[in-house]
């Protein structure tokens, strides 16, 4: 028997229900309905002794179809309820045994709670993710996993959202036993065994208060702002304390809370959009990759040697080039720095580290690279210098290779210039330090073809890179939207705010660094040759950061000189800096910036609302595809918490016309640099969102 998405067949005396809608079998709507009816079918089957619940395909059940949520909260449809089924399981006199392999995750965990056996592979993990979409279980996963796990373990997979291999699970108890070898076959006699026991319903389980005041205290810490893992906490505390009935009316509510605040909202989003951005409007399928089995990196200092370890730890082999000793010797000791350190925290075993090693070959020539089916630049950040690597590997590369350049803000079609194919280049901005940074900014030039970025975003994800495409402009997506963003926080420091106060106020709100210590760690000397780079753009009569400048020309470069908008130890921790806070009033008084307290919303707001005004223009101009595109680089580059949905995201949870409104304010008040972009203006007096407009585009949620 069949209804699609869920089958019924038999074994003997054990029904096997198997659960099969790809890619991960996700509880969308018919998959609770089918299982039901199959499990009271079972149930009315004289012949049948005990039932098993299995996934096909890869794994188990996943989790929740994340698409439902969205039409909740939209009004679309009434809320999701699976307690039916659970329901409809757990009364079963007949024993029920789940079956897990791949991952039982979020609702996927809440079902195979509510049968009365779990068996698993070794392989399997179990957990309970939803606090990362900014939610908690809603299918009674707060009362149920307490009582086969204990308060306070329950407590923190539910807060924390950590995934748990099957053995560790099993140990735990929500496992009940390790399976060898077939998973179907260990799993029916499994159940042949269980049909001769009194059945005990996971329910009825007896569960024991326990103390997780340290966990709440570091949860308030570590997820500032973000109510689902308090939530979370305070819905498995009451399983102690409640009967299971009531237990999950509590569930119930807080969970509606949560689903429809706006941390929900923007995690949901995010989700989403890490897959959205794959998406190129005019490259299809029919549009395939070129292989790259052969690497070549042009530079071994930070970036380049990061970039390296990027490709080894894909299992490419990769030429490391570096024009004298000294420079590559220190590359590779920082390379091999990296790996050991990653061995030693338990991430990475020493034969690991070995192979990855072995897949870097430093050389001082361009010996090899003709062999190499993608060279990526990652030298100093200047034009000519650029200009001219690009013309040598133009001439020894092969044909169809692809010529990358890891620069940040210089124009990719100048770069392409300096080659014969500008077809074959593009931009791969990597972030620092590259090896960990998820985000790899793909710039396309005029000439770029489709299948170099359809090469480069199928290499995001070998690489384990979030990958979106960005078009050709300074600063491309990311940097051109930090230097408003930074030019902010530098004019707020000069009219009279610390560096700390700046910082401390975007690091509440949830920011993984404020400003000011973020160019402290790039180095305040990148930025400031960039400037000089620009500094013929600038235009007469408009107002100029220079707090940075001032700092750079007595030679503070941020950590690597220990000295910047902070004083630095040994270990880099930062310290407030008298010294440099004099250097900047003494500089804003010669040019006659008035001094004044700041207050906390006009710090939030000049510096968020100039990246969402950015952003506004960069969509305008087609650099940004998407809203979402944006918000991922933001995310997933520049320590944009995820929970605030990205800038663009934040604007429309904002309120698209408030965001406007102050923005026009601040023109008013600040002239140029504040002019409102068309496209925000537009939405705003349209009524309309960033996401109606991802929506026009062809994508978006």
């Amino acid at each position: 028997m069949s209804n699609a998405l869920v089958d019924l067949s038999r074994d003997g005396n054990v029904a096997i229900i198997t659960v099969n809608n790809p890619p991960v079998n996700a509880l969308s709507p018919g998959v609770p309905e089918g299982v039901a009816a199959h499990v009271a079918t079972a149930v009315a089957d004289p012949e049948v002794a005990a039932i098993v619940v299995i996934g096909g395909g890869r794994t188990f059940i996943a989790g929740a179809d994340i698409r439902e949520f969205g039409k909740i909260t939209a009004g679309l449809k009434p809320k999701l309820d699976l307690h039916p089924m659970l329901n409809t399981m757990e009364d079963s006199p007949k024993p029920i045994v789940m079956a897990i392999h791949g991952t039982a995750l979020g609702g996927g965990l809440e079902v195979a709670m509510a049968g009365h056996y779990r068996v698993a592979v070794a392989g399997a993990q179990v957990g309970q993710p939803e606090v990362k979409l900014g939610i908690i279980p809603g299918a009674a996963g707060t009362q149920r996993l307490p009582r086969l796990c204990g308060v306070a373990k329950a407590a923190e997979m539910c807060a924390l959202g950590d995934l748990i291999p099957a053995p560790a699970a099993a140990q735990l108890g929500i496992i009940d036993q390790i399976i060898e070898g077939d998973l179907l076959a260990g799993a029916v006699a499994f159940a042949r065994e269980a049909a001769a026991r009194p059945i005990v319903k996971v329910r009825d389980r007896a569960v024991a208060a326990a103390d997780v005041s340290a966990l709440r205290a570091s949860v308030a810490k570590r997820m500032r702002g973000q109510p689902a893992a308090i939530a979370a906490i305070d819905a498995v505390e009451a399983a102690a304390r409640l009967p299971f009935a009531e237990g999950i009316v509590y569930e119930a509510e807080l969970f509606q809370k949560c689903l429809h605040s706006n941390e929900s909202k923007a995690l949901i989003h995010v989700f989403f959009g890490e897959r959205t951005v794959a998406k190129i409007p005019g490259i299809g399928k029919d549009v395939a990759p070129q292989v790259i089995a052969r690497a070549a990196v042009i530079g071994a200092g930070t970036m380049g040697g990061g970039i390296a370890m990027n490709y080894a730890n894909a299992g490419i082999p990769v030429l490391l080039k570096e024009s004298t000793q000294e420079a590559l010797d220190k590359g590779l000791a920082a390379i091999t720095r990296n790996y050991a350190g990653t061995v030693k925290k338990g991430r990475l075993s020493q034969a690991d580290m070995d192979k990855r090693l072995a897949l870097i070959t430093p050389t001082l020539s361009y010996d090899g690279f003709a062999d190499a089916d993608i060279i990526v630049e990652a030298v100093f950040e200047n034009m000519a210098l650029k200009q001219s690597v690009f013309g040598d590997i133009d001439a020894i590369a092969k044909p169809g290779a692809i010529l990358a350049s890891n620069t940040s803000t210089l124009d990719i079609d100048a770069i392409a210039a300096a080659t014969k194919g500008p077809e074959q280049v593009i931009g791969h901005h990597f972030f620092s330090p590259a090896n960990v940074m998820r985000l790899l900014e793909i710039v396309r030039g005029k000439a770029t073809s489709n299948q170099v970025i359809a090469t480069s975003m199928e290499l995001a994800k070998r690489l384990k890179k979030v990958g979106v495409l960005a078009g050709n402009c300074r600063g491309f997506i990311g940097n051109r939207m930090f230097h408003q963003y930074v030019r902010e926080a530098c004019f707020l420091v000069e009219e009279g705010g610390t560096p700390q106060e700046i910082d401390g106020v975007l690091y509440e709100w949830g920011m993984a660094m404020g400003p000011l210590a973020v160019i402290d760690l790039a180095g305040l000397d990148v930025g400031y040759r960039i400037r000089q780079e620009f500094k013929h753009t600038e235009i007469a009569g408009v107002r100029y950061p220079f707090a940075a400048d001032v700092l750079v020309e007595v030679g503070r470069h941020g950590h690597k000189t220990r000295a910047g908008f902070y004083r630095y130890d040994e270990n880099r921790v930062a310290s407030p800096d008298a010294a440099a806070e004099a250097m900047i009033r003494d500089a804003a008084r010669a040019a006659g910036v008035p001094q004044r307290a700041l207050q906390r919303d006009e710090i939030l707001e000049r510096c968020l609302y100039a990246l969402i005004n950015e952003g506004a223009a960069l969509l305008e101009e087609g650099i940004a595809i998407r809203s979402v595109d944006i918000d991922i680089v933001y995310i997933n580059g520049y320590g944009f918490p995820a929970w605030r949905g990205g800038p663009m995201k934040y604007a429309d949870l904002v309120g698209v016309r408030k965001v406007y409104e102050r923005i026009e304010h601040w023109h008013h008040l600040r002239g140029y640099h504040w002019k409102p972009a068309p496209l925000l203006e537009k939405l705003a007096r349209e009524g309309k969102t960033f996401a109606d407009y991802d929506r026009a585009q062809g994508g978006g949620e």
